[in-house]
């Protein structure tokens, strides 16, 4: 993993390195919707479980598990090499005030050793000190055994108050989750055209309006489309967006789509609506996120002719949530 990490480092092409954390029920979705926004060419998974490096720039904002981006300045054998370097390279804008940190997730130094590390870096950087509110905050980490010095990048984390909606289900996607499901739908959103066909009160809607996302909502339940254009006004989004009916009705054709499978909470879904749902799903977009509380349904997954190209599942409780990313 070293070596592997040496060859990424010898590349000179912008390199970026990333903080997430996930709480152990949501580990498989968080890794998902890594492997969705860094494709495998792109990411290198350190063995320090918190870290991964990709040649592509995100902001951490898109992700509920990203809490960080360091872009990497500099890369050196040793924190001397690093020391060396700064004192030849223009890391801040003119007139810039900064600090340095070590980055905790890295290689394992005590608090006075840390402490040491940021001092003997920012002694060398041309500009102003300022510990508490520093215009750039650089990074500093060692990841086994190589150290890296750049610009850290914290998330805003706004779409946090998308969790206060006027309406909601207490069985709903919880805020986080749906906007990673949005993620592993569109990693690339750029002229994306999406749909949610059984949108219910909207909580992917918002999310992937929020990132920008071309995306429409459709509902049966008029109740559900009620609230879904309460919070997307709430929210300073059209109420246009949702419409209330049958998604086996729909007409048109998107690039992406996710299905939140009804629970079989509130009403009874039979295995022929279910076949019906997902091949007219099908027939909407050809690449869908797929939730269902039953693991059988995968099988009707496949069956309306669906490849699945990735999964996992979600856990609160003893409630679980599958999720099949597929592709036809």
């Amino acid at each position: 993993m070293k070596e592997r990490l040496r060859q990424v480092a010898g590349d000179p092409s912008p390199m970026y390195l990333y903080t997430y954390s996930s709480h152990e029920t949501e580990a498989e979705l968080c890794r998902m919707e890594l492997r969705a926004l860094f494709s495998g060419e792109e990411m290198l998974l350190l063995q320090t479980p918190s870290l991964l490096i990709s040649r592509r720039q995100i902001s951490p904002d898109r992700s509920p598990f990203l809490s960080g981006r360091m872009d990497v300045q500099l890369i050196g054998d040793s924190v001397g090499d690093i020391a060396e370097r700064v004192r030849s390279t223009r890391l801040l804008p003119e007139g810039s005030t900064f600090k340095v940190t070590y980055l905790k997730s890295g290689d394992p130094f005590s608090y006075e050793e840390q402490r040491a590390l940021e001092r003997h870096i920012g002694s060398r950087i041309k500009g102003k000190a300022d510990m508490k509110k520093p215009d750039v905050t650089l990074g500093l980490i060692s990841v086994q055994g190589t150290w890296l010095l750049g610009i850290c990048h914290d998330p805003e984390r706004a779409w946090r108050l998308h969790i206060h909606k006027p309406q909601n289900y207490s069985t709903g996607l919880s805020v986080a989750t749906a906007r990673s499901l949005v993620n592993i739908m569109a990693p690339h959103t750029e002229g994306i055209r999406a749909v949610d066909p059984c949108c219910g009160m909207g909580n992917v809607l918002i999310e992937a309006l929020s990132m920008g996302i071309d995306i429409r909502g459709r509902d049966i339940n008029p109740l559900a489309v009620r609230g879904a254009r309460t919070n997307l006004k709430h929210y300073g989004y059209s109420t246009d967006l949702v419409i209330l009916g049958d998604m086996n009705e729909m007409e048109g054709r998107f690039d992406a789509a996710i299905l939140d499978m009804p629970y079989n909470l509130c009403s009874v879904i039979s295995v022929d609506e279910q076949k019906r749902m997902l091949t007219s799903l099908r027939r909407l977009a050809p690449r869908s996120v797929i939730v269902a509380t039953e693991e059988d349904v995968r099988i009707r997954v496949e069956e309306a002719g669906y490849r699945i190209t990735d999964e996992c599942s979600v856990w609160k409780g003893n409630f679980v949530r599958h999720v099949w990313l597929c592709e036809g």
